[in-house]
This record gives C-alpha cells, structure tokens and sequence, in this order.
C-alpha cells in the first residue's frame, strides 16, 4: 500500500473500449472490480490480472493494471508462477466456468489445494459463451445446448463443493446484479492471504439468457438468497423476518416467531472458524428448495501459503548453503567435463 495515495476506479480503468454484449453481465462483474480495488489502496502497477479464454477473459484489456490474456484453462499456473516471481504484487486470475472448470479444472483445485496467495474470480454463467453456446461443467443434467440437442446426461459440477474438496480457505458468492455485494466480497478476497474464491452467477443475454432467474428475478431475490455477514444473524426474506437454524446435523429456514422459534435459535454467521462442515453446508445451499441461496463471503479462515512458503525455503537453503544464485546451486553438486 502506498502512504497517502487515494485511488479512484477510474484508476484501473484502461482506454480500451470494452467488447462484451450489451446487457451482459460481465460489464457489473468489471464496474465493482474498478470499484473494489480502488478501496484497497494497492497501486495498478502493484497488480496483475490474468485471464484465461472465453468471455469473461477479455478483462485484462479493460484494466489499468499489468495484465496477461493467456491460453485455455491455464490462467490458474500462470498466476501460480507469476505470484511466486513477484510476491509483493496483487494477483487476480479471471476465469468462466468453461474455462476455470473443464480444461482449467486440475490447475482450479490445485491452486486452491496449495493456498496460493491470488484472488480468483469465477464467472459462472452455466455454458461456454465465446464458443456460441455449448455446455458447460456447471449446466444442469438434461440442459438444451448447441452441443446437447436433446440434453446432457451428467451431473454439473458445484464451484463451491469443489473448493471444499480441495480444501479451500476462502470462498465467497455474489450476483452480477448485486453490486454492493460484489464490490463487498472482492475486496474481502483481496485482502485474504491464501486463495480466494469468488463465484458471481453472471448472465449470458445471447446464448442462456435468464439461467439465473429462479433465483435472481427481483420479484423473488430477497427470499430465494441470503446474504451472509461475519458477526450477524443469518437473516433474509423481504421483511428480514426468515432465519436459518439447526435441526439435527441439517439446516433449516425458519420464520422468526412462528413454530416457537425465536431470533435467539437463528445461527450467527462465524465466517473464520477452521471447522468447514457448516460453512460448506452454506455454500451448497442452492436457493432452489427451502433453503436460500449464500452470497457474501462463506468462509474466510487463515492458513499458511504455498508462494510464503517457497520463498521462506528459497531463503533458508540459500542461507545454509551458501547459493548466491542458480549456477552456485548447480556447481555445488558432482559435476565432471565431457572431454
């Protein structure tokens, strides 16, 4: 952070004109980064935005920041080699669900897996947009697509099951609509060390307009989500009346004052216990049946990081052995000359 410099979003602005559709989502995701990392108060030129293909990996180009539009899948090992040359710069990795989670899918858990101290942003639209319209890993079984004329007969993939397989340390939801949120959840994951996972369900207008709409029609928002916060009553609903409670080892949504519950049984969101057993039982409720779906940051717990630990390795061992650099490491073993 640079003393007493105040930075505005028009900070992290490039001068390129941006290239999306009209109505996509993609253009609220980019207004609340702008946003977000102006509160920070990191320099542009102490971040870098890595993207991979697809849509939603155009926005490097629309960043003031050092940036790298890289290839299919691999903007997880990019920003993984990146972070680990330039451990004082901020790295965000921008992904869609096609490219973070099929081709990319090994690099996504793995960075995760090794705590990598990057922010990684997950457009999740639910197909593969820049391609014109084939499924995705996060469409639903029997979905109609370019690809699936008569329907998939698989299962999707859950970003968020995935980052708690992988034993993720943070992990955050948003809405490309709710741009408080967004705005909200992004710095938060800024200002995480380790991985940070945001997923934000974005809308593609052209190729699966209104795959979102059971969950986020205004008409229906405030009852079908709820936005979690560390330190408060898990409480939602149009009239904030809705509470989540304990049933047995389950969850249960509840109307305060209704059945004998009272606000006292509503669960008070605790964001950095390192038990992820209730943070992951958040994070997959889908917003579908009775229970709403999480936005807000879910889980946000400390833990060593792979980038921390290399160079504190790299320094121990040089240290000890005396390296000043590569050659006297590799001089320093049974050499011989080929006569």
């Amino acid at each position: 952070m640079e003393e007493n410099k105040t930075y505005t979003p028009a900070d992290y602005k490039s001068d390129q004109a941006v290239r999306w559709c009209p109505g996509c989502g993609d253009h609220a995701i980019l207004n609340t980064l702008h946003k977000a990392m102006s509160t920070l108060g990191i320099a542009p030129h102490k971040t870098a935005v890595i993207s991979g293909i697809g849509c939603s990996s155009r926005l490097p180009y629309y960043m003031n920041t050092y940036g790298f539009h890289t290839i299919h899948g691999r903007a997880a090992a990019v920003a993984t080699g990146f972070k680990v040359a330039n451990p004082e710069m901020t790295v965000w990795q921008i992904s869609g669900d096609g490219d973070g989670l099929a081709i990319g899918g090994n690099h996504f858990i793995h960075a995760v897996r090794r705590n990598i101290d990057i922010n990684i942003i997950l457009f999740n639209n639910k197909i593969y947009g820049l391609t014109k319209g084939q499924y995705s890993p996060t469409s639903a079984r029997g979905f109609v697509s370019k690809s699936s004329p008569y329907g998939t007969v698989e299962d999707p993939f859950i970003p968020a099951e995935l980052v708690f397989g992988a034993r993720g340390n943070f992990f955050a939801r948003s809405i490309d609509v709710e741009l408080a949120t967004s705005q909200d959840v992004l710095a938060a994951a800024a200002r995480h060390k380790g991985t940070s996972v945001v997923e934000i369900l974005q809308n593609c207008v052209i190729f699966n307009n209104g795959i979102h709409n059971a969950i986020t029609d205004r008409e229906i928002r405030a009852d079908r989500t709820i936005t979690l916060r560390h330190g408060e009553k898990m409480l939602f609903g149009r009239d904030m009346n809705r509470g989540i409670v304990r049933d047995g080892f389950m969850l249960k949504a509840v109307t305060v004052g209704e059945d004998g519950y009272t606000i006292d049984d509503v669960l008070v969101h605790d964001a950095h216990t390192p038990t992820n057993f209730l943070h992951q039982q958040l994070a997959m409720m889908d917003g579908l049946g009775e229970l709403p779906l999480a936005l807000g940051v879910i889980r946000d717990v400390e833990a060593p990081t792979y980038d921390e630990g290399v160079c504190m390795q790299t320094d121990e061992i040089r240290a000890r052995k005396g390296f000043s650099c590569l050659r006297d490491m590799i001089l320093a073993g049974e050499t011989w000359t080929v006569e």
